[in-house]
């Protein structure tokens, strides 16, 4: 086994990769959840205009392949005078697909509450944007945040896509050392591993963000 082209040359790689694809998860996990709860808040309780405008929003990007909306970012909008680097493009163009797909979750939690929460927040002297911010939107998500967590996961491994717009991360230095020395067996099986440790790390906070946010008797995540 040849140690040297591990120790020497693929796990240095893959470590500077494993930095940027941190780098582009966590802003677009962030980002991408708050976004989605904005988003669904205006499909299940917006004006009929936003609506219809956050329902064409999540057709859109949820109808669309993530590769398609990366490619239309990083080399369609310069011929609209809008310029980002890779590292920018990657990053917008996954919060604006994991959005979609977070609204349609925080979608099902806030019409799993009960109508009648609204009426008494009203009643009470709460305004609608109160009432939403205070008293359903928190419920939605504490439901909404098994479905949300997956969304999660898939983010962590759709980064991968980012080196195909010359965003280099885990998958891109990956493939870099593996096209040079043709052994991508190796190479992608290590990093699969990375993957995989990454995957189960972030699973085992959002378990554990799930049973801080349970509310004994009331709203319980199974």
């Amino acid at each position: 086994m040849d140690t040297a082209f591990y120790t020497d040359l693929l796990i240095p790689a893959l470590n500077r990769g494993l930095i940027m694809s941190i780098k582009l998860i966590i802003p677009s996990g962030i980002l991408g959840l708050m976004l989605g709860i904005v988003v669904g808040t205006l499909r299940t309780f917006g004006h009929p205009v936003l609506r219809k405008a956050a329902n064409g929003y999540t057709a859109v990007f949820r109808g669309t392949p993530l590769v398609v909306q990366l490619f239309m970012l990083y080399f369609g909008l310069p011929n609209l005078g809008i310029y980002l680097d890779a590292y920018s493009a990657a990053v917008v163009g996954f919060i604006l697909c994991s959005s979609a797909y977070h609204s349609e979750y925080i979608r099902g939690g806030l019409l799993s509450i009960k109508h009648g929460q609204v009426l008494a927040a009203q009643s009470m002297g709460f305004s609608t944007f109160k009432t939403m911010c205070h008293i359903i939107v928190p419920q939605a998500v504490r439901r909404a945040l098994p479905g949300c967590g997956n969304e999660i996961i898939y983010l962590i491994k759709y980064s991968s896509l980012a080196y195909i717009i010359t965003c280099i991360e885990l998958t891109g230095e990956g493939k870099i050392i593996a096209t040079r020395y043709f052994r991508f067996t190796e190479v992608f099986m290590v990093i699969g591993c990375y993957y995989l440790v990454l995957v189960t790390f972030v699973t085992a906070g959002l378990h554990k963000l799930e049973e801080k946010l349970q509310i004994p008797g009331f709203g319980t995540i199974g």
